[in-house]
């Protein structure tokens, strides 16, 4: 029965091997895929799924499914040209408060000895680190029939700083560790839809530089702490990735997408010795359309992600909604997203906004950790015919 409905929903020899190898390899991914694997974030891309908490997977059919599933360039026909930049910050658990601290210390302070000792102990607790991340690049879309073809050329960053020689209560001296990876890419994707846009898969391929970074800074009270250029020289290495991904729209108002990124486990020259692998992603994602106007998402990380940090795993939670008008002249998101591998971690707030003039639009959003201090900020200009 199941291959007979296959059967039905391609159109002809060629489609049908295609898409069965891309279905059962996706399939085999997923059902190969542990609980738990070593890979970096899932980084936004893009200020639409950023002002919707990071949901993606489902929504996105302009140039950037070339990044959140490439399944997605088949769902409408359009040609897509797009620029776009993001960076985000996330100071865990007060470590650059406490940093700041460190810098403004006064050993003459009539206080020191109690405020060397609090500042140690903030600075050496389990978990205090400081993560970035960014993205940029260029993203193209087009299509011919129910065929659809994308590329791009960007960079995706994650990195960020731990104590690795605690801190002395006494000398207020110790040491700070700071890892990095940038991966460069080329990537062309190809997306295919059938049975009149009921279901879509899509393969990306990626030719990908890795730059790995790795440094100290050395920690001492009452000196400047600084990290933008500790990072050490490059450890430059490149290999290939590929990403697999499925769009199922069963109906008008509903679509659910799946992704699975780096399927092959990328490897990469770490700067400190030895290896980085980036093992499989797989990050699951579904939109609703209660009207035309309003979307409603959400994304969720099937596997969790080791990051370069020590002890720090990354499986996130997104959640969003967008409401346009005027023909998209103006849209409005909302959203929310948290890690779930931190229960201690709060749902962020995000937000954005977007407009629209005949073929091009700007978008921008950001959001914001009230408690962590943590912030990300996205904007993108593109042209759509």
């Amino acid at each position: 029965m199941a291959e007979q409905v296959f059967d039905r929903i391609t159109s002809n020899s060629s489609t049908r091997s295609l898409s069965s190898l891309l279905l059962c390899s996706l399939l085999g991914v997923l059902l190969g895929a542990p609980a738990s694997t070593e890979a970096v974030e899932f980084v936004f891309v893009g200020p639409r799924a950023t002002g919707m908490g990071g949901a993606g997977v489902a929504v996105t059919t302009d140039a950037l499914a070339t990044y959140w599933n490439p399944a997605g360039l088949a769902m409408i026909q359009s040609l897509d040209l797009r620029a776009q930049g993001l960076g985000l910050a996330i100071d865990r658990r007060g470590l650059g408060e406490a940093l700041r601290d460190l810098e403004n210390f006064s050993a003459s302070d009539p206080s020191a000895a109690a405020r060397a000792r609090d500042i140690a102990t903030r600075l050496n607790q389990p978990g205090a680190t400081l993560s970035i991340a960014g993205s940029a690049g260029l993203y193209f879309k087009g299509h011919w029939e129910r065929h659809a073809f994308g590329v791009n050329v960007s960079d995706v960053a994650t990195g960020g700083g731990y104590i690795s020689q605690p801190v002395d209560p006494i000398t207020l001296r110790g040491r700070m560790a700071l890892r990095g990876l940038e991966a460069r890419q080329l990537a062309f994707s190809y997306g295919y839809a059938f049975s009149d846009k009921t279901f879509a898969v899509g393969i990306t391929a990626k030719v990908i530089q890795g730059a790995s970074y790795s440094g100290f800074v050395d920690l001492q009270g009452g000196n400047g702490v600084t990290i933008s250029n500790r990072f050490g020289k490059p450890t430059i290495s490149t290999t290939y990735g590929i990403d697999l991904g499925a769009l199922y729209k069963p109906a008008s108002w509903i679509r659910v997408g799946i992704v699975a990124k780096d399927i092959n486990s990328p490897t990469f020259d770490d700067a400190g010795g030895g290896k980085i692998k980036l093992d499989p992603q797989v990050r699951g994602g579904v939109a609703l359309n209660p009207w035309s106007t309003l979307t409603l998402t959400a994304d969720i990380d099937l596997t969790a992600n080791k990051t370069l940090l020590p002890g720090i795993k990354s499986r996130i939670m997104s959640l969003g909604a967008e409401q346009t008008f005027l023909t998209e002249f103006l849209s409005l998101r909302i959203g929310t997203f948290k890690n779930l591998e931190d229960a201690t971690t709060p749902f962020i707030p995000t937000a954005g906004l977007g407009m629209r003039l005949f073929f091009l639009r700007a978008d921008a959003a950001g959001g914001y950790d009230f408690r962590e201090q943590g912030a990300l900020v996205s904007a993108s200009i593109s042209a759509t015919f």
